[in-house]
């Protein structure tokens, strides 16, 4: 029994230490934090199969090293789904079922030079249920969560002020903060949510950009937060004066400091080009003199019923909410507008075209784009200040990917 009691123990410290990893890369979290104690002794190889034949398997890890697994033939595997908090509900799998992609924690010995392992137990995670799992979490980011520029922060009292961006105009939303909040920040030069890590609220500065999901009020003015991510952005509105497409770079002339910076475009920025429609239509709600939508607003800046963010249940109020005798879900803010633009790149760009960058801190000179889009002219004409009246969501749109495997 003595014996049990310990392999419990073992099982449960290597399992919480497969979710907290799985749960950083399915979230977008930098990685887990090493377990410390005990926790450390029982850790085991945990990451993505690679390579998958008979009964030896490629494991990368997240830690980092190429593991080379061999499957014992009396070894136990289980599946586990993403959320799982521990194996009550796990159910046997044969080794057959496995696949490249699938993610996997392996117990057993490690070889003395840390490159292989003979595994008594293999516990999985399908990639198709994380990736399912993720893509409900990108569903309920869009539909349960707010994003904006802050304005006042109140770690005492656990309160978020922020000003937020929709089709309606500005809005002041209370984000509440408990302790079960999960908070993450932005790491200073990154792109990537998968680079964010742990944080706090004291952490969060006015002018920061905020992005929180949970549980609205009816009336949209306030949210209990479930998870939040922050990050201080810079906000660029400019003409673009070069094109270079050998280092994936343009320059542009900021308007407000007349200067030119040097905007780096990698694999994870967000580019888009506004039709021009959609761009006359968002000119006119920044000088706060279109009418509502539902009437007379393009088609194309509108959400389609039944799309995260979009109303289910009968036309938009004037304030923007859903009408009706459904619920009053609120109406799209900029960042499912643009998720409704075509991706656009380089080659779209030329000499002379208005843009709205949102960036890196990076140097005076040089960032390096999350968020990019271009056809903004009327925007800019209807607000010089525009980059700062409505502010670009710098989030990609693979992410927030959620609380996938907690």
């Amino acid at each position: 029994m003595a014996l049990n009691r310990r392999m419990s123990i073992v099982w449960q410290l290597a399992l919480s230490a497969f979710l907290l990893a799985t749960s950083a890369v399915s979230a977008g979290a930098s990685s887990a934090q090493a377990p410390t104690g005990a926790a450390a002794a029982a850790a085991k190889p945990i990451g993505t199969i690679k390579t998958i034949s008979g009964n030896a398997i490629t494991l990368a890890s997240d830690a980092g090293p190429v593991f080379n697994v061999s499957v014992d033939d009396s070894a136990k595997i289980l599946r586990i789904e993403p959320g799982a908090k521990d194996l009550k509900n796990a159910s046997p799998m044969q080794l057959q079922d496995l696949q490249v992609g699938d993610r996997i924690m392996v117990l057993g010995k490690v070889s003395d030079d840390g490159h292989s392992v003979v595994a008594t137990a293999v516990v999985a995670m399908k990639k198709a249920d994380v990736t399912s799992k993720q893509e409900r979490d990108r569903q309920d980011w869009q539909r349960r969560g707010v994003g904006g520029l802050v304005n006042t922060v109140d770690p005492a009292a656990g309160t978020i002020t922020i000003s937020m961006q929709s089709l309606a105009g500005a809005k002041s939303v209370v984000i509440q903060v408990s302790k079960n909040t999960i908070v993450r920040r932005y790491a200073a030069d990154s792109v990537k949510f998968d680079d964010a890590r742990p944080s706090s609220v004291g952490e969060i500065r006015p002018g920061d950009q905020v992005r929180a999901r949970g549980t609205r009020s009816p009336d949209g003015s306030q949210l209990a937060a479930e998870e939040i991510v922050s990050g201080a952005f810079r906000n660029i509105a400019g003409l673009v004066a070069s094109v270079d497409a050998t280092t994936n770079t343009i320059s542009v002339t900021d308007l407000i400091s007349k200067k030119p910076v040097t905007v780096k475009i990698t694999a994870e920025s967000q580019v888009r080009k506004l039709p021009p429609q959609m761009a006359q239509f968002l000119a006119l709600r920044l000088k706060a003199g279109a009418p509502a939508a539902g009437n007379g607003a393009p088609a194309a800046a509108q959400p389609a019923a039944g799309q995260p963010g979009g109303a289910s249940r009968g036309p938009a109020n004037a304030d923007g909410s859903a009408g009706g005798t459904g619920d009053r879900a609120p109406r799209a803010d900029l960042q499912q507008i643009l998720s409704r633009v075509p991706p656009a790149s380089l080659a779209d760009l030329q000499k002379g075209d208005a843009v709205m960058i949102v960036s890196t801190q990076g140097t005076d000179s040089g960032v390096t784009a999350i968020t990019l889009v271009a056809g903004v002219e009327p925007i800019l004409q209807a607000s010089p200040n525009g980059s700062q009246s409505m502010v670009l969501p710098p989030w990609s749109l693979d992410a927030p990917g959620g609380d996938a495997a907690q």
